[in-house]
């Protein structure tokens, strides 16, 4: 490798639709100093996109929840999701012990911790 030349980047697609990854296969194919790595190739980076509609089937969240769990996962507290939500805080604890319930939790942060080994979110 020349001083002037940037090393190659290497980069994986890990996307639920098919055409979209394919879509930006075509579109990142080429790019100068990129290059997709092969199935099963370590990469550089990773494009990870997933169908949010994929949960884990024997985890029902709603969107609202969904909304409550990112937020928590970020360390927000009661009033500040409430804020960030629109809902009263009375709203929030409701919708945090639904979550604690659903994933099985003993904690705030042990929700967040199942929510992210399950898939649900991404840390």
């Amino acid at each position: 490798m020349s001083a002037d030349k940037a090393p190659e980047i290497v980069l994986a697609l890990e996307i639920d639709d098919p055409a979209l990854a394919d879509r930006l296969a075509a579109l990142l194919g080429n790019i100068a100093g990129l290059r997709l790595a092969a199935p099963g190739e370590a990469a550089t980076a990773t494009i990870l996109a997933r169908d949010p509609r994929s949960m884990p089937e024997d985890i029902a969240l709603t969107q609202r929840e969904l909304d409550v769990l990112a937020l928590m996962a970020e360390g927000a507290s009661n009033k500040l999701i409430a804020r960030q939500l629109g809902i009263s805080v009375h709203t929030v604890k409701f919708h945090v012990g639904s979550l604690l319930d659903k994933l099985d939790a003993t904690g705030r942060t042990d929700a967040v911790a199942h929510a992210a080994r399950r898939g649900v979110i991404e840390l």
